[in-house]
């Protein structure tokens, strides 16, 4: 009998610390801040707190393809929140965002700052702010609403559960490893058979629900996250694939993708983003070439 199966709960759940795994150091059941740390404010209207993984990548890729689409006012600051150092319990974003989670933004552009949290809600905000990337038309803006959602309730299963379980988990547990994986498999299913009858999510128009559906399980299929490619067999979904590379030319994608990344080839990390002109001159191997 393995010790999984052993485990019997206890009437009355106590935490117990440090409870193992990767991010054990940052993981509580209680909210609030642990400190004070005020947030830096730059000259933009919009003020970006988050890290270049798949939930931060989905706006910098929108405020990306804003300014690619010519929304000059959508110009930003991006500051790099470390999550594994704890940033996000810094009081400062505590008050953007009292989840203390990443991605969390500051429009600074109205006569009171307005603060937004969660990807989805960042995404449909600015999306509405420029009235770009959201249909208009009430049945295309509904499904695109209907798969950026899908993706907000699916991603836990993906991140969360599979990818916990299967790279940062102390212990390799086979049952939870085996639920996760098949409902990724599903999801990955339920993308596939829409992709092969439409160019995007939403229709033919390219969206904010590719956008945030692409942060994730394109990163997943093109192995970018949890090395599990092989492992899920992923080359089965050739719809998703096509979708997930002909995304990954756009140049705003591109761009996206580097904002607030702090990990991986230093070529490809802005760890902060205040003007077009960092791409060029402020990535990890330029500054450190410098030195």
């Amino acid at each position: 009998m393995t010790e999984a199966s052993q485990y019997a709960p206890p009437r009355i759940w106590e935490w117990q610390t440090p409870n193992g795994g990767q991010f054990a150091n940052i993981n509580r059941p209680i909210a609030g801040a642990t400190h004070e740390q005020e947030l830096p404010v730059g000259r933009h209207p919009l003020q970006l707190y988050s890290m270049g993984t798949p939930n931060g990548v989905k706006v910098t890729i929108l405020l990306e393809e804003l300014l690619a689409a010519g929304f000059a006012a959508a110009e930003y600051d991006a500051w790099l929140i470390r999550i594994g150092k704890g940033d996000q319990f810094g009081s400062g974003f505590v008050a953007v965002n009292p989840n203390s989670k990443i991605p969390a933004m500051v429009d600074r552009s109205g006569t009171s700052p307005v603060r937004i949290f969660e990807s989805g809600a960042i995404l449909t905000y600015l999306a509405e702010k420029f009235g770009a990337f959201l249909p208009t038309e009430p049945a295309a803006r509904a499904e695109c609403l209907s798969w950026l959602f899908w993706q907000v309730g699916s991603a836990p299963y993906l991140g969360g559960g599979f990818g916990h379980f299967y790279a940062y988990a102390p212990t390799k547990i086979e049952y939870a490893i085996d639920r996760f994986a098949m409902e990724v498999k599903r999801q990955l299913d339920v993308l596939d058979r829409r992709l092969a009858e439409a160019q995007y999510l939403a229709g033919s128009e390219y969206s904010i629900a590719d956008m945030a559906v692409w942060a994730w399980y394109g990163a997943l299929v093109k192995g970018k996250v949890y090395n599990a490619g092989e492992f899920l067999a992923v080359q089965e979904y050739k719809n998703v694939i096509r979708w997930t590379d002909e995304i990954a030319e756009r140049r705003a994608v591109k761009r996206g993708r580097m904002v607030n990344r702090s990990f991986g080839d230093l070529s490809e990390q802005l760890h902060e983003r205040h003007d077009a002109s960092d791409f060029e001159t402020k990535t990890q191997d330029k500054l450190q070439a410098a030195r």
